[in-house]
């Protein structure tokens, strides 16, 4: 069939197409409609798909900022009616791409000054102004497209294919390119750039299944595809050097392709062969990085690297993986178990000594003095336990590693008496406790732990003797009791903590599955209470493995359908709610840390979105009636409270959805006089005494970026909602409100304070922080620097310091036997040089230091300490939580998790681009080299161990295994509850990451406040405008 119609026709179907599309987008027409009438115009007007993804695609003088959403579900029902194509996509999606602004290309709209109409058909086309997000989704839906069997029918379709992709990747180069000569532009360039880059990350999808196709490889192997062949060539050499960095195996293989593949189809010319003789050995050289012969260097285990590695893994949330530990030691001391025993043990003590020296024991002392006498003495007997070969000698290695422990920060019994003695309480009994942990393991015998610690000792083991976990499950399960007993326990310093925390770990995994909320509410409550008891359960399992569990059973919460007390309902899942909170927050988790895989689950939504205030047109009807009943059953007086008929009527998951838009109104009836001082102070009260108290969670999160965002009259209400929370008229501060506190004290003191910067005169701020003053310590453990420290790193340049820091671990490693005591270091310092000066210029800083320290004779110890730091865990960029991309209900694949490059990435590149080096500087590739294979070979994951380092012998008798077997039959798997694992990788950052809820900047805040748009408080106008947001005061009696 010929689809060239004559230009009548052809004029009168784009007509046609044209007002049909127009009318399908204004009258929201559905998919499938929009498909049904799309197979019936074409039928009558038959127009090829160029032209008709051109009319969908383009903008209009009206509408010209970025596609309508519906344009994305309309183009997927025309590419499977074949009506569109995917070269006909990516040439309209080129045509009017906004990046054409960003490149050497004319900007959009742009109109020669002295132009006449017989010029008009030169003038650039209007293009759309943001239309990078369209071009993403489209890009992966796209990928799939490409993935199915015959979409390419014929060689010209291919070819036609390899044009249009061949002029993005210019397309992309020339927008790099414009945007690194521009390194210092406006905020909008910045955004714009990043923008192009995810983007492009969705492009590079499209170019390897492209360049990967067999219709494609076929047709560009044709003798008339040469002018494809060198296009896509051409478009390619200078495409991929920019993406290097980002994607630096997407790069390996496209350059592969180039230089390999393409290179293949055409007949090697006399007067060509040696340029692409170098080509190909500049591949070579590329993929072969691990054959450099580069002089060795002998390997040091300096004190240094493992001290590095585990500050890392207790700096912020504790990362000590049992499975990811035990590789780390394997591969560092190539399975030397007598010296990993003693160098674990002697950096441990090193990294709490480091804790003394540097004053921070009320902030981590408990943690680390847990993580020695708790944490050390299981690894060591997990390591007892897998020398069959050999056996290991625990109590020498014990004793040689505490004869090299400083006495005078860790004393024995006799020193502790010492009068002259001035050490604190903090520290002083770390090496006893330890010693009878380790006693308690069967480590170390009773003689031995007298010997070490110098004379008759009068601590003794505890009473229970060593927990099992198993036995202790099997306890709490029969009596609740028990598990409150033994979170108090969490505290000790004895040994058994571990169990006790894998227990009730275990516990709460298996109250969630069978529902058991009574139970549960009371060791939710009692642990949101003790945040430090949150960092032990760290310790000793994953917050997966903690939350997931609380996840799943808070997003399929329902009413019993014959359950009449909906308080109690709310009771309870405001508990659980509220330790969920207590993790989040103080540790500053995503998603992936606890395990959503769905963005439109409950906890997804309330993660991204529960921060957020809505307007009231924004609300739907259900949500405005919910919000009404809240107003009326917290506010008005003749309304009877809160009922069972409201709290039917409205789910704890949907109250919770709707508090930043129930306080935003509260704040609002305030200005305006809607709602008087004793009813607000009746309706707050009533909220802290109660069982919605944790509602004041994203309430005071809301609020406190409300604070600085708003005007002044509104940050007078603010402040006053502050004061009757804060500091209670009783003057005394209740369990739960100090657990709320607790999570919100950080960001609410730095809202109050950038306040009180903003209004100096104002007396109400001070008594706000001294009532915060008591919760700021625990209300966050993000490895996030305090300004102190971010002064002191950065007087001299913060480049200067990391030098400055490798030369003192070097320096302390090197002379470790004269000089046992630790240098001063924190992690903190890489985490934040990484965020200021990005992972390459850190690496490259260290890189430098590291050439000038072998010519010192010291490189063996300078390369164990770089490798330390860039194997050291960052729980803030943790690629293992990445989960593979699900296609959505419409097929449509999410995009790619956008992740900080970190120091092992870009080493990788660096070690990767070795030739580039080496022709710079040749000392520079080969310690480039030399630092990648060491990293690599610490980084090696081993397959897992059978048993868990907590329990590598389980003393299980008959009576336990079968009481344990026959709880785990009386499970009933049908209770399981499972999430969606569609779109996580969508909401991947909701900005919980890093610092304590990012607010020092708007566009960046936790609670996700988008102060960028034009008009953001336009519904304050004028007393008029409140008509329609307090509708549901009116007839209140707030008197």
């Amino acid at each position: 069939m010929n689809d060239r119609a004559a230009p009548t026709g052809m004029a009168a179907a784009m007509d046609q197409w044209s007002k049909f599309v127009s009318h399908a987008l204004t009258a929201r027409l559905s998919p499938d409609e929009f498909a049904s009438y799309s197979r019936l115009l074409s039928a009558k007007h038959r127009l090829p798909p160029v032209a008709v993804a051109d009319l969908l695609l383009r903008p209009k003088p009206t509408c010209h900022y970025s596609l309508d959403p519906r344009v994305h579900q309309y183009l997927h029902g025309l590419l499977k009616l074949g009506l569109v194509d995917i070269q006909s996509t990516l040439r309209a999606l080129y045509k009017y791409s906004s990046l054409q602004v960003h490149s050497h290309h004319a900007p959009a709209g742009e109109v020669e000054a002295n132009g006449t109409d017989e010029h008009a058909h030169k003038k650039a086309p209007l293009r759309w102004t943001s239309s990078s997000a369209s071009e993403e989704t489209i890009f992966y839906r796209l990928v799939k497209n490409l993935s199915q069997e015959a979409t390419i029918r014929a060689s010209i379709d291919a070819l036609q294919l390899v044009s249009i992709v061949s002029r993005w990747c210019t397309l992309f180069t020339d927008a790099a390119t414009a945007f690194s000569s521009d390194a210092f532009g406006a905020i909008h360039s910045l955004q714009a750039k990043t923008e192009m880059e995810h983007t492009r990350s969705a492009f590079l999808s499209v170019l390897l299944t492209v360049c990967e196709n067999h219709s494609v490889l076929e047709a560009l192997s044709k003798p008339f595809a040469k002018g494809a062949r060198k296009q896509l060539a051409t478009s390619l050499e200078s495409f991929v050097p920019n993406i290097i960095q980002s994607a630096a195996e997407v790069a390996s293989r496209l350059e592969l392709f180039r230089t390999q593949t393409l290179a293949a189809f055409d007949p090697v010319d006399i007067k060509e062969k040696e340029p692409a003789d170098a080509d190909m050995n500049g591949l070579l050289d590329l993929m072969g990085s691990e054959n450099l012969q580069v002089p060795e260097i002998p390997v040091a285990n300096s004190r240094a690297g493992l001290y590095i590695y585990l500050n890392a893994a207790l700096v912020g949330r504790p990362l000590i993986d049992d499975h990811a530990l035990y590789s780390y030691l394997h591969n560092r001391f190539q399975g030397d178990l007598q010296q990993t025993a003693i160098q674990l043990i002697l950096a441990s003590f090193d990294v709490l000594a480091n804790a003394v020296f540097r004053n921070e024991g009320s902030k981590d002392g408990h943690l680390l003095k847990s993580y020695v006498v708790n944490k050390v003495p299981l690894i060591l007997r997990y390591l007892v336990a897998t020398s069959t070969m050999y056996p290991l000698n625990a109590e020498f290695c014990i004793t040689e590693a505490l004869s090299q422990v400083d006495t005078n920060v860790f004393p024995t019994l006799s020193n502790m008496f010492d009068m002259s003695n001035t050490n604190s309480s903090f520290h002083d009994s770390v090496r006893q406790d330890f010693c009878f942990s380790c006693q308690l393991h069967d480590l170390l015998s009773e003689s031995a732990t007298e010997t070490l610690l110098g004379e008759i000792t009068y601590q003794s083991l505890p009473d229970e003797g060593r927990y099992v976990k198993e036995n202790l499950v099997q306890a709490c399960l029969e009596d609740p009791e028990k598990t409150l007993k033994l979170i108090g326990e969490l505290d000790n310093m004895n040994g058994n903590v571990g169990a006790a925390a894998q227990a009730i770990i275990e516990v709460i995994s298996t109250l969630c599955r069978n529902k058991e909320t009574m139970t549960l509410k009371q060791i939710c409550s009692l642990l949101a209470s003790k945040p430090l008891s949150l960092d032990i359960l760290l310790l000793f399992d994953k917050a997966s493995k903690i939350l997931h569990p609380l996840c799943e059973l808070l997003d399929n919460w329902r009413y019993d359908d014959d359950g009449n007390e909906y308080q109690t309902v709310y009771e309870e899942f405001s508990s659980v709610l509220l330790l969920l909170f207590a993790f989040v927050y103080r540790y500053g988790l995503t998603p992936a840390d606890l395990g959503v895989r769905s963005p439109d689950s409950f906890v997804g939504g309330l993660l991204s979105r529960g921060n957020l205030s809505k307007s009231m047109q924004e609300l739907t009807e259900q949500e405005k009636a919910h919000l009404n009943s809240w107003i009326h059953g917290l506010f008005d007086i003749d309304a009877g409270g809160l009922g069972d008929e409201l709290m039917s009527s409205c789910p704890p998951q949907e109250f919770y959805m709707i508090i930043p838009t129930l306080f935003h109104q509260i704040v609002l009836a305030l200005v305006v006089g809607y709602l008087s001082e004793d009813a607000l102070r009746g309706g707050l009260d009533y909220l802290v005494d109660t069982f919605l108290l944790p509602a004041l969670v994203p309430a005071l999160l809301f609020l406190s970026t409300h604070l600085w965002a708003t005007n002044e009259h509104e940050q007078r209400a603010i402040l006053r909602v502050f004061q009757l929370i804060i500091r209670p008229q009783s003057g005394e501060t209740s369990a739960g409100l100090a657990s709320v506190l607790n999570i919100v004290a950080k960001p609410l003191e730095q809202s109050l304070r950038m306040y009180q910067r903003q209004h100096p005169k104002s007396q109400d701020i001070e008594p706000l922080l001294r009532g915060l003053r008591e919760y700021i310590p625990l209300s966050r453990r993000t490895a996030a620097a305090d300004h102190n420290e971010l002064e002191s790193w950065t007087s001299g340049g913060l480049a200067a310091s990391i030098r400055h820091t490798v030369q003192n671990l070097a320096t302390w490693g090197q002379h470790q036997s004269i000089n046992g005591m630790p240098t001063s270091y924190t992690h903190r310092q890489i985490l934040v040089a990484q965020k200021v000066l990005g992972a390459k210029q850190v690496l490259d800083t260290m890189i430098d230091e590291l050439k000038q320290q072998t010519e010192a004779s010291n490189g063996s110890v300078a390369y164990d300490v770089v490798t330390g730091l860039i194997c050291a865990p960052d729980a803030a960029n943790d690629a293992s939580l990445a989960t593979p991309a699900i296609p959505d209900e419409t097929g449509a694949f999410p995009p790619p998790p956008q992740r900080r490059l970190t120091l092992r990435d870009a080493l990788r590149a660096e070690a990767d681009d070795w030739k580039r080096l080496s022709k710079a500087d040749l000392t520079t590739a080969e310690a480039v080299v030399r630092l990648h294979r060491r990293v690599e070979a610490q980084m090696l994951q081993l397959q897992p161990p059978p048993e868990t380092l907590l329990q590598p012998t389980l003393e299980l008798g008959g009576d336990v295994l079968d009481k344990a077997i026959a709880a785990a039959a009386a499970a009933d798997p049908t209770d399981a509850m499972t999430l969606d694992t569609t779109g996580l990788d969508s909401v991947a950052d909701l900005g919980l990451g890093g610092g304590d809820l990012g607010l020092g900047s708007a566009t960046n805040s936790a609670v996700g406040l988008d102060l960028t748009g034009d008009d953001i408080f336009g519904g304050l106008g004028g007393a008029g405008d409140f008509t329609t947001d307090f509708s549901s005061w009116d007839t209140m009696d707030l008197g």
